[in-house]
């Protein structure tokens, strides 16, 4: 007889992440803040690219012609100069000469191309915007050891993340090849004119025919930005849902233990208990149960224009507050009916009900009496 073999096995080996716990609890605003601080925004870098190349190919069309004009001087002064740079191989020009030529070329090709780039940033600095808001971090640009892992750059290398962005660009060059292809191939006839025509009408010609293919590169390009801004904002939410536990530890050390806050409370009343009991030598009178509870009252017509509870308690505070007045020399009325209802419904620092003024107004009047203020 063959005995059966067992095989030990971990049932959280099959559990949906490694704690065994499946994320299925929407992300806290803490979360979603503390993502954001370290640069993880649900937003889509390739709908500031096709809006950025609409833009670029709007200002080619608008600009075209100043463009080409400006462009087509330049070429001549740099043709111009043709002779003076080669006579520098004979040793006739200097080197500083040559050098401001460079330089001044290259500077007339940076104004040429500033609103190129003016006009991309700001489209860019807009979609992102409009994505996620402002709120600048610099969180991403930190260097950090763990970039330096080969182990997890390899795993980076063949994630499901890398493979969906490999198979986006495959598509956007699939989906560019074919705009480019169906759109020259409807214009041969045009393209053959500009070995024909004079230089401004090929430079308009040229012009014409780049808007005609930008603007449909940046729609084309667009469909495929708002596929991947959809895609995004799923992913960034699937990224972000936490697992019961997870919002359960969150809420422990954002609001803090049980344990924690029964301190804190205490530590407040013990505080708050100090205030009052501080208050009572200024009371004018001490209404008590007599045993159960005392209330203090006090009454200034330029403070308020009802007296005000100072201090109150039950039991053991209620002795205590009788002590104290006693040390203080305040008056301590004996009011049952009185000393409830105004323990009941009259916190500490508030104003005595109108219900009650008749009554209380006795009481003063008696303490006033006793004092001889009246």
């Amino acid at each position: 007889m063959y005995e059966p073999l067992l095989i030990a096995y971990d049932l959280q080996f099959f559990a949906e992440d490694a704690n065994g716990a499946e994320k299925t609890e929407e992300p806290t605003a803490k979360k979603l803040d503390d993502a954001r601080k370290e640069g993880q925004v649900a937003k889509s870098q390739e709908v500031a690219t096709a809006f950025s190349l609409l833009a670029l190919f709007i200002i080619l069309r608008l600009f075209y012609a100043t463009m080409g004009a400006n462009f087509h001087k330049m070429f001549e002064r740099v043709y111009n100069d043709i002779p003076n740079v080669a006579r520098t191989y004979d040793g006739y020009l200097p080197v500083a000469t040559l050098s401001a030529i460079v330089k001044n070329a290259m500077l007339q090709l940076l104004i040429l191309c500033a609103p190129f780039f003016g006009v991309g940033f700001l489209v860019a600095f807009i979609c992102d915007y409009v994505q996620v808001g402002y709120k600048p971090t610099s969180k991403p640009l930190q260097p950090k050891l763990s970039k330096l892992n080969p182990v997890s750059g390899l795993k980076k290398i063949f994630s499901a993340r890398k493979l969906f962005e490999l198979a986006k660009s495959l598509l956007k060059l699939a989906l560019m090849a074919i705009v480019i292809y169906t759109f020259f191939k409807a214009r041969t006839e045009s393209l053959f004119l500009l070995y024909d025509i004079p230089l401004k009408s090929a430079i308009g010609l040229m012009g014409n025919l780049i808007f005609d293919l930008g603007t449909r590169i940046a729609v084309a390009y667009m469909v495929i930005a708002f596929a991947d801004l959809i895609y995004q904002k799923r992913k960034f939410r699937k990224d972000m849902m936490m697992t019961k536990q997870e919002v359960k530890d969150e809420f422990k050390n954002s609001e803090g233990s049980p344990e924690v806050k029964s301190a804190q409370k205490r530590r407040m009343m013990e505080a708050s208990r100090r205030r009052m009991m501080q208050s009572i030598p200024q009371a004018d009178v001490v209404i008590t149960n007599p045993t159960h509870y005392a209330v203090a009252i006090k009454y200034d017509a330029e403070e308020a224009d009802a007296p005000i509870v100072v201090a109150k308690g039950a039991d053991y505070v209620a002795q205590k507050i009788k002590e104290l007045a006693k040390d203080n020399d305040v008056e301590i009325v004996e009011n049952k009916p009185l000393a409830r209802m105004l323990y009941a419904n009259v916190e500490v620092g508030e104003m005595v009900p109108p219900e009650l003024y008749k009554a209380v107004a006795e009481v003063l009047a008696y303490v006033y009496h006793l004092k001889g203020k009246i």
